[in-house]
């Protein structure tokens, strides 16, 4: 490695330690046990609202990770679906997506919530409410996807029939993203996620924000994004998994103290080139939630409104049953007091 990569890198891991030590303590190793792997593998995915994965890199080593990879995760639908699969052992996804890929009996864990709201319903001029998406085109990020589970589960909130009412349109191009759809006419409303949020914004395509479960309730009140593993890392690795957690919940609370800080190490870790649109996205997303919410009541908010949608067949209480483990958290909630 050259001489300038290494000290590039030995002094942005000073800087992020220093930050993470005036947040917290170091962990207290002495009374864990040891880690039963140094290994850890993260997906990877452009939206900038799971910063506190990426931003954790250097929190992990100081845990005692020495081989932390990076996964391309593609398609946002394949979060949880990977790492049940063991393609890596850690995402932060929705929640919902989390859910579906239990009730689907996909081996994944949730360990906790991370933060309580990323994504913006953006419509037409014309369109003021939910219950004015009847009869509209609304775009997916997929053609993969039959329905985006997200606005299905708030179209049947307000008494709409996703399947009969909305107009589903695919992206057939996977490089074409629902943003550019939007802009052209092609559809009527779509989800956006920072950092296409910003990007409408600064291009001045047109339209308004009808909804964002970061501030409209019921939604604001539960986690958005949970921490999920897979369910054999956490199994043979319980260590190692508190480790991962506690890094996650320290970068989370960086983003929030420190969302200048977290941009930066956003760009200078390959993660985004748009350091304005990362810093908005950080100072926008809600990251200091992950104690004071519950992340068990998430579920089984999501559950309830997934399985009302026809989209799960598991009930609330085996989703919880089968694909949770609150053990780490609780203890981290102790540990690590605002």
């Amino acid at each position: 490695m050259p001489i300038m990569q290494t000290r590039r890198r030995f002094l942005t891991t000073l800087s992020l330690a220093g930050a993470a030590g005036l947040v917290f303590p170091p962990p207290a190793r002495a009374a864990e046990a040891p880690l039963e792997t140094t290994s850890v593998r993260i997906l990877r995915f452009p939206g900038i609202c799971i910063a506190p994965q990426y931003i954790a890199a250097e929190l992990l080593r100081a845990e005692g990770f020495t081989d932390i990879r990076y996964v391309d995760a593609g398609l946002r639908t394949e979060l949880a679906p990977k790492v049940a699969r063991g393609v890596a052992d850690f995402t932060i996804d929705f929640a919902a997506t989390a859910i579906r890929t239990i009730d689907g009996g996909g081996a994944v864990t949730v360990l906790g919530g991370v933060h309580s709201g990323c994504w913006e319903l953006f419509a037409k001029d014309e369109i003021h409410s939910l219950a004015d998406l009847k009869g509209k085109r609304v775009g997916m990020q997929t053609a993969g996807d039959d329905q985006d589970p997200f606005l299905v589960v708030m179209a049947v909130h307000v008494g709409l029939d996703p399947s009969r009412d909305i107009h589903w349109v695919p992206s057939t191009d996977p490089t074409v993203r629902p943003l550019e759809l939007f802009a052209e006419g092609k559809i009527d409303a779509f989800v956006a996620i920072t950092p296409d949020s910003q990007e409408l914004r600064d291009r001045h395509i047109g339209g308004h924000v009808i909804f964002s479960n970061a501030v409209d309730p019921p939604w604001s009140q539960y986690f958005c994004c949970v921490l999920t593993g897979n369910r054999e890392y956490v199994r043979n690795n319980p260590v190692a998994t508190k480790r991962v957690l506690r890094a996650i919940l320290k970068a989370a609370d960086l983003c929030a103290r420190e969302p200048a800080r977290a941009a930066r190490r956003l760009v200078e870790g390959g993660f985004t080139d748009q350091y304005d649109y990362a810093f908005q996205g950080l100072r926008e997303v809600v990251y200091d939630k992950w104690r004071d919410y519950d992340a068990e009541d998430t579920l089984r908010f999501y559950a309830l409104r997934l399985h009302e949608a026809g989209l799960i067949k598991s009930s609330p209480q085996k989703i919880i049953a089968d694909g949770t483990d609150w053990r780490f958290l609780n203890e981290l909630k102790r540990e690590l007091k605002a």
